[in-house]
Order: structure tokens, then C-alpha cells, then sequence
């Protein structure tokens, strides 16, 4: 049985550190906690399952700190995760089955990351991440921020899922860090790899810079480098930024775009939809809602919403099928969509619009 060294970056982290460090600790061999700084009881509640804490002196770089983390490790493998990540009972269960098994050929093991969730416990976002590596490889972190662990060779890839739990912090996070970072490195003159423009795009996206994101997600899908994934993304975002400046004209050309990198995305097809459904062509609309529900996804390693190929496009194609007057279509993809969320207000109120329709139609 290999051994595993969990190794972790930390900063004021007392409110979930606990939870995750116990959601994991039976299967890992040996626990490393890297603190960058913290002025709360992460340290103290860190303690409580490892003595190997070392301290690191901030230097706006996450790679530094994770690579710092990474030379720590004693163990034939290195597990990492962020102290707001959590293993649920079903997944711990999936990785100590793993460790039992695993093979010395296997390199590295990558896993599903569910980040975000919708009332019901859906998963909202998701994607998928390399989380156990051989340390013998000495795989290095890049980038200063959206750091990602550079990794070749035998990668197996699990049905484990590691869950965020952001949304369970109460205290506010610095949402200004990472732009600040990045604005700090072209201060500096230093120039921004593809992969960074493609980030220092979101972020500016995400603070509502619309017209400057817009510049420099043109600029990372102009360059033949790059990640697949990230340009297919490149592209759903650009279109929220035209969208949000008002060029709608430009919104459906870049959503089309997305077809040069990959199959079809059920993102795209559903905004395709969209148009065509505002247009009222909903012939056409329900062509593309059907799309997203049919396109391979199992493919998909970047970000991926799993409600653009379930629910949503079926929510839509009741409402178009209405339109065309197909109302036994109409129920159809509204009960299809109920299956998927059964709780949403959309769903239930066309439930029983089309009750009291069908009584209705009977008593006439």
C-alpha cells in the first residue's frame, strides 16, 4: 500500500480547517500545513492532527507557497486540498479503496471538483483537477495565481469527488486579491502567459471591467497557445461581456466561435437556443435546447455546469413547445426538467398552470 502526504497552503482558516483536515485524516500517512500568515486559530486547530507546521512568508504567489508545501512531503504520494475542500463519507470511502489498490505505475490521479451548488444540493459547477501525485515525479505548481500543477505521464483518472464548501465560511474573503496580484505583475512590466490572460480576463469580468475583460479574452484567443478548455470558456465569457455592454450583434458570432475548439457545448447550445426563442423561431430554438441534452460531456475537463444539459434546455423546450401549441411536448419537458430540479419555482409553477389547464380543457 503506497503512503500519502497530505500538503496544504493555509490562512485564517479556523472555520473549515477542522472539518476537512478530519474528512480525510485516516487515509493520509502524514499531514503538512504550510501557513502563510494566519492571525486566527488555524494554527492551533491545525495541531490537533499534525505537528509538521511550518510557516511561509507570503510573496503574492500561490505556486511558491504550494511548491514550499510540496518539498515537505515525506511519502510516496502528495495529496493537496484547500482548507475550505472537503471529502464526503461516500468519496473517503472511494479514495481509502483507491490507496489499497493503486498501482506503482500510476503517476497521478485526478478527481471531480464540485464547486458550487444550487438550493437542492445540486452541483452547479464542476470540473476536474489533478489531487494525488508521486512525489518521486516533482511535479511543480505554476502561476502566481489560478495555480495549476504541471503533470505528464500515468494519470489515472477517479469517480472521486472532492466538495468545495466556500459558501459555509461566514467570514468575507479578499475578493480583490487575485486581481490585485495580477495588476501588480503588469505594474512590474512582467508579461502575462496565456493562461494568465485568460484568468486576468475573469477576474476583470468578475469586477464588472467589462470593456478591459473583453480586450484581454481577445487577446488569449488570438494566440495559438492555450488550453483547449480555457478557450472554449474564453468564449461563453466574452459573450457575457458583449452581452453586458449592450453588443448583442456580437454575442451569437462568439458563441459559434466555441465549435472551432470542441465538440458542441451544452452552454452555448442553450444560449443559441436563446436567441433563436427570443426570435420566436422555436423550431429552431428546440434544435438547439435538444442539442445540449444529447452532446457528449464525459470529455469535458475544464468548468463544466451540469444544468445546461439537464434541466435548463428542458425548461426552455416546454416553453417553446407551448408556443407551437404541443402541450403534451410542453408537460413532457417540464416533468423531465422537474426530475432534475423538483424544488425550482419555474418548474412547479408550470406544473400547475398545466393542471389547471387540463381541468380546464375536461370541463369544457
Amino acid at each position: 500500500m503506497p503512503t500519502i502526504s497530505l500538503c496544504m497552503i493555509v490562512k485564517d482558516e479556523e472555520e473549515v480547517l477542522d472539518q476537512c483536515l478530519n474528512s480525510v485524516k485516516e487515509v493520509c500517512d502524514e499531514i503538512v500545513i504550510v501557513d502563510t500568515g494566519s492571525i486566527d486559530r488555524t494554527k492551533q486547530i491545525a495541531s490537533k492532527f499534525t505537528d509538521k507546521i511550518f510557516d511561509f512568508t507570503w510573496v503574492e504567489d500561490f505556486s511558491a507557497a504550494r511548491n514550499y508545501s510540496f518539498s515537505l512531503a515525506n511519502m510516496e504520494y502528495i495529496l493537496w486540498l484547500d482548507a475550505d475542500d472537503l471529502v464526503q463519507k461516500e468519496d473517503f470511502e472511494k479514495l481509502s479503496k483507491l490507496k489499497n489498490e493503486l498501482d506503482e505505475s500510476i503517476d497521478a490521479v485526478s478527481m471531480n471538483y464540485d464547486i458550487s451548488f444550487d438550493a437542492s444540493g445540486n452541483t452547479t459547477f464542476k470540473l476536474r483537477r489533478n489531487r494525488l501525485v508521486k512525489k518521486s515525479k516533482q511535479y511543480q505548481w505554476i502561476g502566481v495565481v489560478h495555480e495549476y500543477l504541471d503533470v505528464q505521464g500515468n494519470i489515472l483518472e477517479s469517480d472521486i469527488v472532492i466538495t468545495h464548501t466556500r459558501h459555509l465560511r461566514k467570514q468575507n474573503t479578499d475578493t480583490n486579491r487575485n486581481l490585485r496580484i495580477y495588476e501588480a505583475q503588469l505594474k512590474q512590466g512582467k508579461l502575462l502567459s496565456p493562461r494568465d490572460l485568460y484568468y486576468y480576463a475573469n477576474e476583470l469580468k468578475d469586477h464588472r471591467k467589462y470593456k478591459r475583460a473583453i480586450l484581454y479574452y481577445e487577446k488569449f484567443l488570438s494566440l495559438y497557445q492555450g488550453w483547449m478548455e480555457d478557450k472554449v470558456m474564453a468564449c461563453l465569457y466574452l459573450a457575457d461581456c458583449y452581452q453586458e455592454i449592450g453588443a448583442k450583434e456580437k454575442v451569437m458570432d462568439i458563441l459559434l466561435e466555441t465549435f472551432k475548439y470542441d465538440n458542441p457545448r451544452p452552454e452555448a447550445c442553450c444560449r443559441i437556443g436563446d436567441h433563436f426563442r427570443k426570435n420566436e423561431k422555436y423550431h429552431t430554438a428546440i434544435f438547439w435546447y435538444q442539442t445540449a441534452t444529447q452532446v457528449p460531456i464525459d470529455h469535458i475537463r475544464g468548468f463544466y455546469q451540469p444544468s445546461y444539459s439537464t434541466w435548463i434546455p428542458h425548461l426552455h423546450m416546454c416553453v417553446c413547445h407551448w408556443k407551437l401549441g404541443n402541450v403534451e411536448k410542453a408537460i413532457e419537458h417540464n416533468s423531465i426538467a422537474g426530475t432534475h430540479k423538483p424544488e425550482d419555482e419555474s418548474v412547479l409553477n408550470n406544473k400547475k398552470f398545466f393542471s389547471d389547464y387540463l381541468k380546464e380543457k375536461r370541463s369544457e
